[in-house]
């Protein structure tokens, strides 16, 4: 089942996370609540389609990011928190947006956590980081979470910085290595990420970018297209992602060369995410 195969009515909206200002809430559906970002905050849609492609790619290394669907928000929904602030928002945000499973009872990661985290894992979520331009791991915002004693990934709509300013993008530009204003959270338990880098660029395929960006609706897409997009530009505009971390993921790969550190031994053992078709939750 693909995102758009079902999309889940907001019923209500049971909170509101009230930091930053992106403001998702949380919302009661037919099928239970889920964590919902807003189309009315920030970038727009922009976010949705690094949340999705980047969660895709997470999931073919063996990663654990929370599940997606397809929220609608009907006009005027009701709100159990009654700010002004959110009921614009709300009222913004009418139409799709984009949920997650809601992972109740979940532990945000705190710095003291790193030690917690195996270096293979480390390795592989700073490799997909780079991959994926995302800024968002530090001390100071690690968006991990511990839940039913696994670490699941969260938040990534702030990669892709790219899609904010395609005129801009070159034929060099998929290959630059991803430089951060603030250092990994994970960087100094990674280790050597370039022992692990082949077998992780073998699971994220041609096939697998081509479906990670089948999931985006075209109504999150075309907020990428300027003007009036058609389904031509729409599908053009899929085939550019593609292109762009396929090219990033051709060899030799720099992109993850300034995270690289020798800092921390490896063990021998075969890490959690080489095992093929994990079971998730």
């Amino acid at each position: 089942m693909t995102l758009t195969d079902a999309v889940l009515t907001a019923d209500r909206v049971l909170s509101a996370d009230l930091r930053g200002s992106s403001w998702p809430v949380v919302v009661d559906t037919a099928a239970g609540p889920r964590f919902t970002k807003l189309r009315g905050a920030g970038q727009g849609t922009l976010p949705f389609i690094a949340e999705i492609v980047v969660a895709s790619i997470a999931e073919s290394i063996g990663l654990e990011v929370p599940a997606r669907c397809l929220v609608s928000i009907p006009p005027a929904i009701e709100s159990l928190n009654r700010r002004d602030e959110l009921r614009d928002l709300l009222d913004a945000s009418a139409g799709l947006n984009l949920g997650f499973s809601y992972l109740d009872g979940a532990r945000m990661f705190a710095p003291a956590d790193v030690d917690r985290v195996s270096t293979d894992d480390a390795a592989a979520i700073v490799w997909l980081d780079a991959l994926v331009m995302n800024p968002d791991r530090t001390a100071r915002n690690p968006n991990m979470m511990w839940w039913r004693d696994r670490l699941w990934l969260i938040d990534h709509g702030a990669a892709f910085a790219f899609q904010y300013s395609w005129p801009d993008v070159t034929e060099s530009a998929p290959r630059r290595p991803f430089r951060t204003n603030e250092p990994h959270i994970l960087q100094r338990r990674a280790g050597d990420i370039a022992e692990w880098d082949e077998v992780l660029a073998s699971r994220v395929t041609r096939e697998v970018l081509v479906r990670a960006v089948a999931e985006v609706p075209d109504d999150f897409l075309a907020a990428s297209v300027p003007g009036s997009p058609d389904a031509v530009a729409i599908e053009r505009r899929r085939a550019a992602y593609v292109a762009y971390l396929w090219k990033r993921l051709a060899a030799p790969r720099e992109f993850y060369q300034s995270l690289a550190t020798e800092s921390e031994p490896r063990p021998r053992a075969r890490p959690a995410w080489i095992e093929a078709g994990r079971r998730r939750s």
